[in-house]
């Protein structure tokens, strides 16, 4: 059984969907396949995103915010857009969720931390629902 792909979208790349994918890669690991983008990326991480996230031993600091991609739409089996409006391409036969997520983007660390819990229940819920192999 090949291991499905995740793609985590939102606007700038920067906070949330690389958050996501933080978390997708240390809960599942090998299991899965994670990608993200932006529909406008941003010129870095949110530094309090990463921090918040070190604060979980998780650390994104090496990510860099990049460019959506029709490409890791077609290749994805499910497609997490948070905020992004109309700006993911939409392909027949794939998962898509549309998680309303608050921007951290200039929000206080207490405010990031919310979020940032938030994205961590979504993301175990996640995982639950996907068929990952043994």
């Amino acid at each position: 059984m090949p291991i499905p792909t995740v793609l985590f979208v939102c606007v700038h790349n920067a906070g949330r969907s690389q958050m996501a994918a933080g978390y997708l890669r240390s809960i599942a690991g090998e299991k899965v396949r994670v990608l993200s983008g932006g529909s406008e990326p941003g010129s870095a991480l949110n530094p309090v995103a990463v921090a918040a996230m070190a604060e979980e031993g998780i650390d994104i600091s090496a990510e860099v915010p990049s460019i959506l991609e029709t490409e890791q739409v077609r290749e994805s089996d499910v497609v997490i857009t948070m905020g992004c409006g109309d700006a993911c391409p939409i392909f027949p036969g794939k998962r898509y969720e549309d998680w309303e997520l608050e921007d951290p983007a200039g929000k206080d660390i207490a405010t990031v931390r919310r979020i940032r819990d938030d994205v961590r229940g979504r993301v175990e819920e996640l995982v639950r629902s996907l068929a990952l192999p043994a």
